[in-house]
């Protein structure tokens, strides 16, 4: 099946100041190069999704431009032997939603090369539910496992713990095993992070004033971070010998300043985490592991639905910090 000469979707139009928000018929030519045509069922909105809606960030040539860099659906048509119409596809990242069209619309192309199948019993729904932030906090707790750290190690440590990133790095790190300790700026979301599976929730004021020392009292064995700036030097200078930090967000500022010491007389590691482009493989594994790491119970905790019509207001409060855990976006509602 084709898809039709046009469909309806969420796309920016070009303004005088910047791209405006319009939700209507976009012409099929929108749609980028692949081998895979997928009719898209959901979508999410993530940091960079917000950062597009608002017009931050990006320098958007071609218009009009289809926002979204998640997208789950069914194949329609398909060039590659990896997949065939009828299947229930996943994409997270790869330039969709950024550099061509994304996940805000009724149909999408993408390479299957950047494609994953929906794990067995799971809908759509329930991927774009996890979406690049739950990808994120799986490959996240992966690089903690390869630096050594497991359950018997001690504390983990989760910034910007109410957030999509932050409430699903606690969900799955506790159910492997981990006690997870919440830092947030949210005292009113404490029985909710303890839902989710935190042992311990601690002010976001402990940790973003920075270290007021290069070596501080050890209190963490690893640490997700989705804050950075002097949530992330305060976080470096209080970890435990070979301690290790999955640097995963931004939340607090795209810099940060920090003392050599820890690293030397501690062993500290410091692990950037590649949110919209690492390797196939690794993407894999991580779907591979996520339903058994994050409960229906917990999942349904986190989630809520929104349509197209909500992402002007939910890109807003995304960027401002008040959206809680993870948002699953109907395309087609």
């Amino acid at each position: 099946m084709t898809p039709p000469d046009s469909f309806r979707a969420l796309y920016l139009a070009q303004g005088d100041d910047k791209p405006g928000i319009e939700i209507g018929e976009v012409p099929v030519s929108v749609l980028a190069e692949g081998d895979v045509l997928i009719r898209v069922a959901y979508s999410t909105i993530n940091y960079k999704d917000a950062m597009m809606l608002k017009g931050i960030g990006y320098r958007i040539k071609d218009f009009p431009f289809v926002p979204g860099i998640d997208l789950a659906g069914t194949v329609e048509e398909s060039d590659s032997a990896d997949f065939k119409p009828g299947d229930q596809v996943v994409l997270n990242g790869y330039g969709a939603g950024e550099k061509f069209a994304g996940g805000y619309a009724a149909y999408a192309r993408a390479k299957a090369d950047w494609l994953v199948p929906v794990p067995d019993g799971w809908t759509a729904r329930d991927t774009m539910a996890v979406g690049t932030a739950g990808v994120t906090a799986m490959i996240s707790a992966m690089e903690l496992e390869k630096g050594g750290l497991s359950p018997d190690s001690g504390d983990i440590l989760v910034t910007g713990a109410a957030g999509g990133l932050g409430s699903m790095s606690i969900a799955m790190l506790s159910a492997l095993g981990y006690r997870v300790v919440a830092s947030t700026g949210r005292s009113e979301e404490s029985d909710y992070l303890k839902s989710l599976g935190a042992a311990e929730v601690i002010p976001r004021s402990e940790l973003d004033g920075g270290p007021d020392r290069p070596l501080m009292a050890r209190r963490w064995a690893g640490c997700v971070d989705a804050v950075g700036g002097k949530t992330l030097s305060t976080v470096i200078a209080s970890l435990d010998e070979r301690g290790v930090i999955a640097s995963c967000g931004l939340a607090g500022g795209n810099s940060f300043s920090a003392s050599l010491i820890p690293f030397f007389l501690r062993g500290v590691r410091l692990i950037g985490i590649e949110g919209g482009h690492g390797p196939i493989a690794e993407r894999r594994e991580a779907w591979s592991r996520i339903p058994a790491a994050l409960s229906r119970e917990r999942l349904d905790a986190i989630t809520t639905d929104a349509t197209l019509g909500d992402l002007p207001r939910l890109a807003g409060e995304v960027l401002a910090g008040r959206v809680r855990g993870r948002i699953a976006v109907d395309v087609n509602a």
